[in-house]
C-alpha cells in the first residue's frame, strides 16, 4: 500500500471511476491519505461522485506516471463519517482547507477496502498489490 500511496502522491492527479446506472463516470482527483492503515480519498457530499459511491461502492482509480508506468486500483469505497478521519485528510492535504473543513457538513472521506492495485509498464507483466 505504501507504494500505491507514494505513486499517487508523486503523480498528483489521478482519475476516479464510478458507475451511475449503466454509465461509467470518471473525474480527476488529487487528495489521498493514509489513516489507521487504510488509504483514503476525499470529496464533497454535494457532488454526484459522493452519491454514486454510496449507491455503488465499486470504484477504480487510475494514475499515470512520468516514467511511463501507470497504476490501476479496484476497490470498494467505504464512507468514514468520523471527524478525526476528515481532519486527518485535511491536515495531510492542506490545499483542501480552502474548500472544506472537518465540521462544514460537506467534507466526506472514504477508505478503500478489498483493494487490488496493479502497476503496469509496457512490455512487462503487471506488479500486483492487495490492501
Amino acid at each position: 500500500m505504501e507504494e500505491v500511496l507514494q505513486f499517487l502522491r508523486e503523480n498528483s492527479t489521478f482519475y476516479l471511476a464510478t458507475a451511475e446506472e449503466d454509465q461509467p463516470r470518471v473525474r480527476p482527483f488529487g487528495a489521498v491519505d493514509l489513516y489507521e492503515g487504510k488509504l483514503y480519498i476525499q470529496t464533497g457530499n454535494t457532488k454526484q461522485v459522493f452519491a454514486q459511491m454510496l449507491k455503488n461502492p465499486n470504484i477504480e482509480i487510475c494514475a499515470s506516471g512520468k516514467d511511463g508506468r501507470w497504476l490501476r486500483v479496484a476497490a470498494k469505497a467505504v464512507r468514514d463519517d468520523r471527524r478525526e478521519a476528515r481532519q486527518h485528510m485535511l491536515d495531510a492535504n492542506p490545499e483542501l482547507k480552502d474548500m472544506y473543513s472537518a465540521d462544514d457538513g460537506i467534507c466526506e472521506v472514504f477508505y478503500l477496502k478489498d483493494a487490488v492495485g496493479a502497476f503496469y509498464t509496457f512490455g512487462k507483466n503487471p506488479e500486483t498489490v492487495r490492501f
